[in-house]
């Protein structure tokens, strides 16, 4: 521990005569009215899932202060303050745990002539411990206990001991949770410091976000797009070497440029006070609509009724012929995949993405920066290896039938659009659109049949290509101004194996604290990954079964319109989008499952919160939640 100064006289006289009050207050015995105030709440993390016998474990407790108020360090300035301390209270026979406590900041006030090491904001607070060799397995719980002082500019109060209960699984198969290297000081690896904590999560948080990025490319909202790349590479390869490196960094630019334009977005919507979050875009039916019309219009391209080109200006920078028309397509082509990626999450993406938008506007750039890297890597090693295209099939007449089915595999996206829509707007309104995006399509083969039969200087050309573009507009407007249609059946539905209610957050923390476990599934109609979780593993007759037989309460939380209460949850786990699953356990903190669901950690969640032994919450603990959420 660092030699801590002497108390001065004069000033610190008043100072040291509070802290003893403070401190004699605290022993003796508090008249039956008398209530210790709590400026700080507390959260906690494990850094697994699961802890094997005979392995160290780490878990965080999270002080969050409320705005100006502090407390002091756990190594104050001045020997007379009252440091802030944290037990960590352990099953019996294991060994003590210990403390990794943040240097604190050194803060002025009015009332001191020296800056005073406090903690304000939020802090961690991370315990050091063993799961014994001879752990039966099974679920037990820990409690951790943090002694400290509250002060503001003018006042400090009595010391008060907060307590927050987990429940730590014993076995085989944990996880880490990536949610824990989040925590600034957290992410050193066990026995780190906290020194620096901020720059190794934000470190952590980039490479989640690259691999996030990378993984982005096999999921189903991006595969077609991603199969629509592949060929045009090979159809690129066929003009030389240097062609596919160009097409390769063209795509990639677009993409990261689409990234660029999505942490913008969110750095404006934030600042004016607008919900921001991975995919919420969707809740919107303009950007539906405006994703249908480019959908419909990459499916006209690969039927062949037009070219999609760079503006002039940048192809007269270009060199000539072929490849100098095609390097807008490979642009537009890397756009087009970030756009259909947004509906899809990824194991690390939500964690990175979830951290982002809660930092400052440089981090969100570089966030996002990482995650558009990792989705434009196979792209850039192709550009660094343009000869990996050799493996492909070489260019024939094959291309030209792949070119219409990978239409058709596009027009399947269309309609899922629709399907989104139809939960958005009424059947009027979408009628309206759907017919606006046919007369789109009438007014491009138009302008394909015209340009090679229409007589120089005519016309039609011209007003086929204005038709299209007022057919694009007309529908982006019907669907912005659309009053809402129908709210989409989330919530209380019975269709499926599992009888879902609708979702309250305040029901479901209500009921938890009775002893009940309560299952969240936030969905949304546009989440393709939520889709896929619900038919692969939550709706199936063993899931199904296992909520009857652990007898839990299944909430569905639907974000497919925006709902300011779902908004709060999500922030509340610092998650920026769906899919997003909760239990909220009795005597312990809510657990989060991974993005991507399995039934075997559904179960195996399911079964050691069963098994576990509900403890009543100690007095002063807190779930993750804001303050009156």
């Amino acid at each position: 521990m660092a030699t801590r100064p002497k108390a001065r006289p004069g000033l610190w006289g008043a100072a040291a005569a509070a802290a003893l009050l403070a401190a004699l207050l605290a022993g003796a015995p508090a008249p039956a009215q008398f209530a210790f105030i709590e400026k700080a709440t507390l959260d906690v993390q494990l850094d697994h899932s699961a802890y094997a016998p005979g392995t160290p474990a780490r878990l965080a407790v999270l002080m969050s202060f409320e705005e100006t108020w502090h407390s002091n360090s756990h190594e104050p300035t001045l020997d007379n303050l009252i440091p802030t301390e944290a037990e960590l209270v352990l099953p019996e026979g294991w060994a003590e745990a210990h403390w990794d406590y943040p240097e604190g900041e050194m803060a002025q006030f009015e009332f001191a002539d020296q800056p005073i090491s406090v903690y304000s904001g939020t802090v961690p607070l991370v315990a050091h411990f063993e799961v014994p060799p001879e752990a039966a397995p099974g679920s037990v719980p820990v409690e951790a206990r943090v002694r400290y002082q509250a002060c503001d500019d003018k006042q400090c109060l009595p010391p008060v001991t907060s307590t927050v209960s987990a429940e730590l699984r014993i076995g085989d198969g944990g996880e880490p949770n990536t949610a824990f290297l989040t925590l600034p000081g957290a992410a050193g690896g066990p026995g780190g410091a906290a020194t620096g904590g901020d720059r190794t999560s934000l470190g952590w948080m980039l490479f989640f976000g690259l691999v996030g990025g990378l993984i982005l490319n096999v999921m189903p909202c991006v595969l077609p797009v991603l199969s629509l790349k592949v060929f045009s590479l090979v159809k690129a390869a066929a003009r030389g070497r240097q062609e596919t490196v160009r097409g390769s960094l063209a795509a990639a630019a677009g993409i990261l440029v689409s990234f660029w334009g999505l942490a913008l977005a969110a750095v404006l919507a934030r600042s004016a006070g607008r919900a921001v979050g991975w995919g919420v875009q969707f809740q919107e039916p303009g950007f539906v609509t405006a994703l249908a019309v480019i959908v419909v219009l990459f499916c006209l391209n690969l039927w062949g009724l037009f070219e999609i080109q760079l503006p002039a200006f940048l192809r007269r920078r270009l060199d000539s012929g072929e490849s100098r028309e095609s390097l807008g397509g490979h642009f537009a082509s890397g756009l087009f995949a970030t756009l259909m990626a947004t509906p899809c999450t990824a194991p690390f993406l939500g964690t990175a993405l979830g951290f982002a938008l809660t930092q400052p506007a440089g981090t969100v750039f570089a966030v996002f920066t990482a995650v558009g890297a990792g989705m434009a890597l196979p792209y850039f090693l192709l550009a660094a290896a343009p000869g990996a295209v050799k493996a492909f099939p070489k260019p024939g007449a094959w291309m030209e039938t792949a070119k219409g089915v990978m239409g058709f595999l596009l027009a399947a996206a269309a309609v899922w659009l629709f399907y989104v829509l139809a939960l958005q707007v009424d059947p009027a309104r979408l009628a309206l659109i759907q017919a606006t995006l046919l007369g789109l399509a009438l007014f491009l083969w138009l302008r394909h049949r015209w340009r090679g039969t229409a007589p120089q200087g005519s016309l039609r050309p011209a007003l086929a290509t204005a038709g299209t573009l007022a057919a694009a507009v007309l529908a982006v407007w019907l669907a912005v101004t659309a009053p809402a249609g129908a709210s989409p059946t989330g919530g209380g539905e019975t269709v499926g194996l599992i009888a879902w209610e609708t979702f309250d957050r305040a029901e479901a923390e209500s009921r938890a604290a009775a002893g009940e476990r309560v299952f969240v599934d936030v969905t949304a109609a546009w989440c393709f990954t939520c889709k896929v979780n619900e038919r692969t593993v939550l709706e199936t007759e063993e899931i199904a079964a296992a909520f009857e037989r652990f007898d839990i309460v299944p909430m569905k939380a639907d974000w497919t319109r925006p709902d300011p209460e779902i908004s709060r949850l999500l922030e509340d786990y610092e998650r920026s989008g769906i899919p997003f699953y909760l239990l909220y356990r009795p005597g312990a903190e809510p657990h989060v499952f991974s993005e991507l669901l399995t039934k075997r950690e559904v179960l195996s969640v399911f079964e050691a919160s069963a098994g576990a032994a509900p403890t009543e919450r100690a007095a002063g603990a807190t779930p993750p939640a804001a303050p009156g959420g």
